[in-house]
């Protein structure tokens, strides 16, 4: 019985995740984006640009 109350919650959620999605005129922002209102620490924070620089000093 609960099976019948969760599936269609589950799907109205997903159908508003991708609605405002569709909607929203913005792409998918990462995770280090979400730094960037913290200023300058956003590009020294990014762990994607910290395995960067890690792997050019291994070079």
């Amino acid at each position: 019985m609960e099976i019948l109350i969760a599936v269609p919650i589950v799907l109205l959620c997903v159908l508003g995740l991708s609605a405002g999605l569709m909607l929203g005129g913005k792409r998918l922002e990462t995770s280090c984006h979400g730094m960037k209102c913290l200023g300058g620490i956003r590009c020294d924070g990014c762990p994607k640009r910290r395995k960067r620089q890690e792997a050019a000093s291994d070079d």
